[in-house]
């Protein structure tokens, strides 16, 4: 009697899924990746300050550009001088330059910074474009929780199924297996 095995063919559906979430994942790598290629910056907008202009959630693509280039009407992320007691990052219009001292503003706020400040380098990240709510998935990685649940949590069910795998393996190992006649010795006479 002769045992046929047959290999389960996973679903169809599962199929489809699994190469439209590959594709997906690629081309949004692709977008994420090019940018720099091309000497374009990533900032993830986390405030509100230019709303209507780029919105919270938007993702900004930047060119770095010589200081002597920007003009008023630009817009730049840049670190604020260390008395603005701003820690972060801010992305805002230049509303102002003399003589090297620049003063910007939010969009979205009547008045302008309370901080006049100079660039230390001799170049700067302009905002060439931003693509809304881009950014969420960086501002959402940022937390430490949310990164765990994203990177951990999954990582910890493919180990986990990598060591039932090596369990059932071990398993198998060590059953003892019914001896099959053809593989007994025969003497050979002579």
């Amino acid at each position: 009697m002769e045992i046929v095995t047959t290999q389960r063919r996973p679903r169809k559906w599962l199929k489809v899924l699994t190469t439209l979430v590959s594709v997906l994942m690629t081309l949004v790598g692709a977008a994420l990746i090019l940018p720099s290629v091309f000497g374009l910056q990533r900032f993830a907008i986390t405030g509100t300050s230019m709303t209507g202009t780029i919105d919270y959630g938007s993702l900004t693509f930047e060119e770095v550009v010589p200081v002597s280039d920007l003009q008023v009407g630009d817009v730049i992320t840049y670190a604020p001088p260390a008395n603005a007691n701003v820690d972060t990052l801010v992305t805002h219009r230049i509303v102002a330059i003399h003589d090297g001292v620049y003063r910007t503003k939010g969009d979205a706020v009547p008045q302008r910074d309370p901080w006049e400040f100079r660039l230390d380098s001799a170049e700067q990240a302009r905002v060439r474009f931003s693509v809304p709510y881009a950014g969420y998935p960086f501002i959402w990685l940022a937390d430490r929780e949310t990164r765990i649940l994203v990177i951990g949590v999954p990582a910890g069910i493919i180990t986990l199924i990598s060591f039932g795998q090596v369990l059932q393996a071990l398993r198998r190992r060590s059953r003892p297996t019914a001896a099959d006649p053809h593989d007994a010795y025969t003497p050979v006479s002579g």
